[in-house]
């Protein structure tokens, strides 16, 4: 049986029995062609195959709609929302994470201080150590420079050694400056991580309060009203 063109649903009985037999196991399908009109059939033709159409029943009730297929261009505008998606939900996931372990890691703002302040003194510590050694290898290339400086004002020629020994000097510098640095740059991120942490840490435990008291006053209503 082929397709049967209608512009009421209502007649859908009529058109299937004016278009042939008609088996109650059948399936019968409503579909709308390029031009708007609505047809009803026991088979879509195939260009309609892949647009929106309806499976019917035998009193013409929609069993199953099939949405129409997606062009190559929204296909790929799902996949991006779909990657979108699960690249927010994973965030919010990293988010509660944290968020349970500074709750569960520290009770007070005082516990975030103590730790952050333990934290700098340790970095603090490194960079005065590393001071302190740039310090000590400058003193050591000052004292052999002005040696250098004696040896060739009297025309002798500078033992090779002592150029070894001042380049050393020169290079443990540019280490240790590159050492300070980092921990510089450590204790600067140390401090901007815990400040995140505490202005987070305050936001939870008063969204923490707040849901105390809504659930007292909950809990007293319940009282109240028994």
């Amino acid at each position: 049986m082929g397709p049967c063109a209608m512009r009421f649903p209502s007649l859908i009985l009529m058109t299937l029995l004016l278009c042939g037999s008609f088996s109650v196991q059948a399936k019968m399908y409503k579909w709308v062609d390029d031009e708007g009109q609505m047809h009803f059939g026991d088979k879509i033709p195939l260009k309609y195959q892949v647009k929106a159409h309806d499976e019917l029943n035998e009193s013409g009730a929609v069993v199953k709609h099939s949405n129409a297929e997606k062009t190559a261009e929204e296909k790929a505008q799902s996949m991006r929302e779909e990657r979108e998606r699960k690249r927010v939900e994973l965030i919010e996931k990293r988010k509660k994470q944290r968020d349970r372990v500074l709750l569960d890691t520290y009770t007070t703002e005082r516990d975030l201080l103590v730790a952050r302040d333990s934290r700098l003194d340790a970095v603090k510590s490194q960079i005065r150590l590393a001071e302190s050694l740039i310090k000590d290898s400058n003193k050591k290339i000052a004292m052999m420079e002005e040696k250098v400086a004696g040896i060739k004002a009297s025309d002798l020629d500078v033992p090779e050694n002592l150029y070894k020994q001042l380049e050393n000097e020169k290079h443990q510098v540019e280490v240790q400056s590159e050492v300070m640095q980092n921990h510089k740059k450590n204790r600067d991120g140390i401090s901007k991580q815990f400040n995140d942490y505490i202005a987070r840490f305050k936001i939870l435990k008063k969204e923490q309060k707040a849901k105390r008291e809504k659930l007292a006053r909950e809990r007293g209503y319940t009282s109240s009203s028994d």
